[in-house]
């Protein structure tokens, strides 16, 4: 978790990390987070007059009006959970809650590669894959919030790798750091499979996109097989939300894009060759310029949408 005091213009001053909340409770969570928000007022010397609220960007389905988590796949204690009640409670100051890569979005859209566009898709890639969009403007949500969840869509229906929403095949599943232990373990099931890594001896939460994308660069079959593959999926994954949101351009987020231009070019290989003369305009894929910082400015910018 990234906690960082932000200024209107999208600048960082000053951010601290924290990643031991992982076998804590939604409120022993939410108590942490408001113990490092307090951490940075103090250091920084900022006065709480000069705050215009607290911007939080998280993964799963939220609620955006009210700041209502409504399930979260990453942490289950966050179902139904009011975050922005509960946070604003402990801090006295304006929360505003949205999805991870809705924050991302409109950091993009606000500061970073879709600087200039009025009509952007983000996507994510990472420990999972969610999109957001910006329409006119404005961050798109859906009548529930929800819009987005990419991610769920099921690109594979004949799949054997389970998604941790509980269904098969979904873009998800074939395209995010989650999935890699799974991956890996049904290939190295399968006759020929070739490999320099030793993936039978390790423990699951060993085998992720650094590992995988440190075998890649050094030529290692398998890697470069589920990088590929990854792209591949992706780029249809994008295809698919062309055809729905026709945006002016589409910005890749997340630590798998750490995989570098090969991976980066097959999936904009997969994209154009699929869309094809479909395309009426002119789209772009763009990196997010905003890299490990998108989520945490997006989260802070929440606040500077109009209303």
């Amino acid at each position: 978790m990234v906690c960082a005091l932000v200024s209107s213009d999208g600048k960082i001053i000053a951010r601290n990390v924290f990643r031991d909340h992982r076998d804590l409770s939604a409120d022993e969570i939410i108590a942490e987070v408001a113990r490092h928000v307090n951490s940075l007022i103090l250091e920084t010397g900022v006065s709480t007059q000069d705050i215009l609220g607290i911007g939080v960007g998280t993964c799963g389905h939220v609620h955006h009006a009210d700041g209502m988590v409504i399930t979260n796949s990453q942490f289950s204690d966050f179902r139904n959970y009011p975050l922005a009640e509960k946070l604003g409670e402990l801090l006295k100051l304006p929360v505003v809650v949205d999805n991870d890569a809705n924050a991302q979005a409109y950091a993009e859209y606000k500061f970073g590669s879709a600087q200039g566009f009025r009509n952007a898709s983000f996507v994510t890639v990472s420990t999972g894959v969610g999109a957001g969009f910006v329409i006119d403007g404005k961050l798109f949500r859906g009548i529930g919030g929800t819009a987005g969840e990419i991610g769920h869509t099921i690109i594979n229906p004949f799949s054997t790798v389970r998604c941790g929403c509980g269904n098969y095949g979904c873009l998800m599943a074939h395209t995010s750091g989650q999935t890699l232990p799974q991956i890996v373990r049904q290939k190295l099931l399968q006759p020929g499979t070739d490999t320099t890594i030793d993936f039978k001896n390790m423990e699951d939460y060993e085998i992720n996109g650094e590992l995988i994308g440190k075998g890649f660069e050094e030529g290692d079959p398998l890697c470069t097989e589920i990088v590929m593959e990854n792209a591949d999926y992706l780029g249809l994954g994008l295809y698919n939300l062309f055809q729905v949101i026709d945006p002016e351009v589409i910005v890749i987020g997340g630590g798998l894009t750490n995989w570098g231009d090969r991976y980066l070019d097959r999936i904009r290989k997969t994209f154009y060759r699929t869309a094809g003369r479909m395309l009426s305009h002119p789209l772009e894929i763009r990196v997010a310029a905003l890299k490990e910082n998108a989520a945490v400015i997006g989260a802070a910018a929440l606040l500077l949408e109009p209303r």
